[in-house]
């Protein structure tokens, strides 16, 4: 998107190595994240938004698909694949092969609504994969958690009228992308929380809010909208969150999938 812009490749450099510096890489299962289909991401996007994207991706130089968004002559198949990681980790899941997956991709993908690119996403990579869970394995609740420092708008726009998917979301408020937190279908579960939140208010949150709506909706899949930039040392946002914060979320919730997914 440009040498100076935040959504960058450095950011999956930096996940791979922090893999290899703690000695997991070989405890995990590598895989090529595959290409999504046409059919796959029309579970999350109209056809003709996809063809927008399709047809504007360019061969040379870079075009932008909104003021946040930019596309140069891979970005669409980085796209592709990065949804069609979403897709192969619920297969992987749903076979038995795997107890997990953990989608290592860019470009990202909460804020792609189901009509438009938006905040570095092309296509909602979270939603394909939830979506994706519902039809092709015939679950009927597939629940996402998204811990963006940003609410995942996009997510919302794509299942709101999909009561078989749960979307629980914390979020700094106000913030970018300004979403509202008015009146909202029940399987929608927005937790907003103000600028300087740590590791107290977070918690304090997730356990009387995001929890127990998980506990009642009693998910058959969990998938994570993974974002860490509420971290304390992240320039661009106002949390205090630390490593130790999004290990505890991550466990709280498997215990949930442990039991109902």
């Amino acid at each position: 998107m440009g040498s100076f812009h935040p959504e960058s490749p450095l950011r999956l450099d930096a996940i791979w190595q922090q893999l290899v510096n703690d000695q997991i890489e070989p405890l995990l299962e590598l895989l090529d994240a595959p290409l999504a289909s046409r059919e796959q991401l029309a579970l999350a996007h109209s056809p003709e938004y996809i063809e927008s994207v399709y047809r504007t991706a360019p061969v040379h130089g870079t075009v932008e698909l909104d003021p946040d968004t930019t596309m140069n002559p891979h970005t669409l198949t980085a796209a592709l694949r990065a949804a069609g990681a979403a897709v192969l980790g619920v297969d992987r899941v749903m076979s038995g092969q795997n107890q997990a997956a953990f989608c290592c991709v860019r470009p990202p993908s909460h804020h792609a609504e189901r009509n438009r690119a938006m905040g570095f996403c092309i296509f909602n990579n979270v939603a394909i994969g939830a979506l994706y869970a519902l039809h092709t394995h015939s679950l009927k609740r597939v629940a996402i958690v998204d811990f963006d420092v940003h609410y995942g708008n996009g997510t919302e726009n794509i299942i709101h009228g999909t009561p078989a998917a749960m979307l629980c979301s914390s979020f700094e408020h106000p913030f970018y992308p300004g979403s509202g937190v008015g009146p909202l279908p029940k399987h929608i579960i927005k937790v907003p929380l103000p600028a300087g939140t740590g590791r107290q208010p977070f918690r304090q949150a997730v356990e009387s809010r995001i929890l127990p709506a998980l506990e009642s909706f009693r998910p058959e899949m969990i998938l994570f909208s993974a974002g860490f930039d509420g971290h304390k040392e992240d320039p661009l946002a106002g949390f205090n969150l630390t490593e130790e914060d999004y290990h505890w979320i991550t466990t709280r919730v498997r215990h949930i999938a442990d039991k109902f997914a």
